[in-house]
């Protein structure tokens, strides 16, 4: 592999137009350039075959590596050689920082993960013994964690460890004792001329998993897969049923994670991918749903997640206020934007470690219309109809969770989202079409039965609405689904003791002694009773409460 010195933009010579790629000089003066170094040499020494010629990289002006960088170097031995690479090295590269370092060393990764560890008083864990890979994770003052990992050359060396990548734009590195870059396959190029490729023509075999990385590559750094990558893409999918369920499930993740998932999602469709980890999908495709929908199902799942993805963008704390110049987003800012805090609070929470309720919910949309296809009977008048696919969807969503090892809580989340993502359009449609705003009652069984869960439902809904019309959406409709909406945040947020939970006012014991009841059945039905009494603002005291359960019971008996 070729080496050269990493250079910074040179006024002189103009180099800041050859950032990012490789340029030969002669005498000081740049006589060509190429995506990697072999190439800036030859085309230099085809023109100036007999004078000596010096090939180096360009850096971006704007290059910044992470604070982090810094100490890992000081942490280890000066002798030490050290490698930044990866996705930090190509981040850094297009300006961007991340909080996920990947360095490579001759060998000993562990060892070195170990010793940075201690140095910066942070949590070691050994990740793979036979590869020699350690990870250090470091807890920032903001609560936030940025992840170190630390791995031996895969391979004789650093050019045989880069080969080995996955795509060009990660077979990057540089050298933290000399600053010297190693591109040994164009990928600084690739990334300037907005390509994603694969490092060798079986790198998608050698690891399945990939399929799913390059997808979340080309979306999220605006990519355009080359046509032999997604060749190699669609040969290396069916392999996806060999590889463990917890890679698929993390780097799936991953995808759910980024800015723009439902992109995602369609290049897996197009590159055949889908069936070999989440095969449900396949069924939802071609149906056919009557109006007011104005796609299939399959369509539908998809706008559902290009509209949930610009909702949460508008009510981000941090959004683009030309955004809400359109009339409907401009009615979701005006309406809900008053929640973007605990939105973001909200959304950033985790069930599980590493693994966000924003992503969570993004998978409970893809799969909130899974049981369509096994729902669809015709009613009297010969319409269309899928009753109960809410409760069967929520089944064979967690049929999939469960295949992705997901913890239960996280299943139970999308079986509460799922089952009861119609009940946001139940009491839309009161509101639209009788004038009839929901009642406490109502607020109160709502979140009874779906808890935390009910913002993520109020979400989905909204999302759902906006891709079952779209462009037939009248603004009194949308404008009642926001009212709605607006309805359930207010007393989920702000008044959670009146009507959401009310604090209980009496407990089983106080019901069987001044009732003079057995223990059972009945006694958790009184407490229920009470409590939504409390909701209602029926009662309020302790007295109050007796007085109805008595009242209840008297009532019971006459039935």
């Amino acid at each position: 592999m070729k080496r050269a010195p990493a250079d910074t933009p040179d006024p002189e010579d103009n180099l800041s137009a050859y950032a990012g790629r490789w340029v030969a000089r002669v005498g000081g003066r740049v006589v060509a350039h190429g995506g990697t170094p072999e190439e800036a040499r030859r085309a230099a020494q085809a023109a100036r075959y007999k004078e000596r010629v010096e090939v180096s990289f360009v850096l971006p002006s704007h290059l910044t590596l992470p604070p982090l960088v810094d100490a890992v170097r000081g942490a280890l031995p000066p002798d030490q050689p050290l490698y930044l690479v990866g996705g930090a090295l190509r981040d850094a590269l297009q300006g961007r920082l991340t909080h996920d370092l990947d360095f490579v060393v001759p060998q000993g990764g562990r060892r070195a993960a170990r010793r940075v560890a201690d140095a910066l008083k942070a949590a070691f864990y050994p990740l793979d013994d036979e590869r020699d890979i350690g990870r250090v994770v470091v807890t920032r003052a903001d609560g936030g964690r940025d992840v170190l990992d630390f791995a031996a050359f895969r391979g004789p060396d650093l050019e045989a460890d880069l080969r080995g990548r996955d795509f060009t734009v990660n077979a990057l590195a540089m050298d933290l004792r000399s600053g010297e870059i190693f591109d040994p396959l164009g990928g600084a190029a690739d990334l300037r001329e907005k390509r994603l490729r694969a490092c060798s023509p079986s790198a998608l075999r050698e690891d399945p998993v990939r399929v799913l990385r390059a997808v979340r590559h080309a979306a999220a750094l605006n990519l355009h897969i080359l046509p032999e990558t997604r060749q190699a893409i669609r040969d290396a999918a069916p392999l996806l049923t060999r590889v463990s369920p917890e890679r698929v499930r993390d780097e799936f993740f991953r995808i759910l994670e980024s800015p723009r998932p439902a992109t995602s999602l369609r290049a897996l469709d197009l590159l055949d991918a889908l069936p070999h980890f989440l095969p449900e999908l396949t069924e939802i495709k071609n149906v056919e749903q009557p109006p007011p929908h104005v796609s299939d199902v399959w369509r539908h799942t998809l706008r559902v997640l290009d509209h949930l993805e610009g909702l949460l963008a508008l009510l981000s704390p941090h959004y683009d206020e030309e955004m809400a110049a359109d009339l409907f987003n401009g009615l979701l800012v005006m309406r809900l934007g008053r929640y973007r805090r605990q939105l973001a609070e909200h959304l950033a929470t985790a069930l599980t470690p590493d693994r966000s309720r924003r992503a969570l919910l993004f998978l409970a949309a893809l799969y909130h219309d899974v049981a369509k296809p096994t729902s669809k009977t015709l009613d009297e008048d010969g319409r269309l109809r899928f009753w109960g696919h809410d409760k069967k969807g929520a089944e064979i969503a967690s049929r999939r969770a469960r295949a992705l090892r997901l913890s239960n809580e996280e299943i139970a989340y999308l079986k509460t989202v799922i089952r009861h993502h119609m009940r946001v359009h139940f009491l839309t449609n009161r509101l639209y079409r009788k004038g009839k705003h929901p009642s406490r009652r109502a607020v109160y069984r709502f979140f009874r039965h779906a808890a935390e869960a009910g913002v993520d439902i109020v979400l989905l809904s909204l999302a759902d609405l906006r891709a079952t019309y779209e462009h037939t959406l009248s603004q009194d409709h949308w404008a009642a689904c926001l009212d709605v909406s607006r309805t359930l945040l207010e007393n989920w947020w702000e008044r959670p003791q009146e009507v959401v939970s009310p604090p209980p006012l009496l407990n089983g014991r106080d019901l069987i002694e001044a009732l003079d009841l057995s223990p059972g059945p009945l006694v958790g039905e009184l407490l229920d009773a009470v409590r939504e009494a409390q909701a209602m603002g029926e009662v309020s005291t302790r007295e109050e409460a007796l007085a109805f359960s008595r009242r209840y019971l008297s009532e019971r008996a006459g039935k």
